[in-house]
């Protein structure tokens, strides 16, 4: 399957993969930017995608940059419906708690990982049908 990219911007690099049947794509920044302790900042890719009908792109972050720099994804996953044609930006979040992070254009920011979903449509009833679990949710399933 193919993932149709326009680059936007001048130095704006397509997504790629670091290693044959990796599940993510490496999204790359096309921007400078400095994220102090605690501040968010909305980074550019430089780069709009074409989701295959019938699929989602979800925006994941990177392990090394939360392990090494304590950067983060607020909203992740970050959602891509088939229909948007616009820039990619991804949401980047500096949990540390004394370092600024800088970051340069061209350096990976994030994964773009492409998902088949099903397009339900909801459907009012008077009552769902019972299952083992019922209404158990947060910390239903125990420690």
């Amino acid at each position: 399957m193919e993932l149709r990219v326009s680059k936007l911007e001048d130095g704006a690099v397509l997504p790629t993969r670091a290693h044959e049947g990796d599940a993510g794509l490496d999204l790359y920044a096309c921007e400078a930017a400095q994220i102090g302790p605690g501040e968010r900042r909305s980074v550019g890719t430089g780069v709009a995608v074409e989701i295959p009908p019938g699929h989602a792109g979800l925006v994941l972050p990177r392990s090394g940059l939360a392990r090494d720099h304590g950067i983060s994804l607020p909203n992740s996953p970050g959602l891509i419906d088939a229909g948007y044609r616009g820039e990619l930006r991804v949401l980047l979040l500096n949990t540390d708690r004394t370092e600024t992070f800088r970051l340069e254009p061209g350096e990976r920011i994030a994964q773009l990982v492409i998902a088949p979903i099903a397009l339900v449509q909801p459907v009012e009833v008077e009552a769902l049908a019972n299952s083992a679990r019922g209404v158990g949710g947060f910390g239903s399933s125990g420690r």
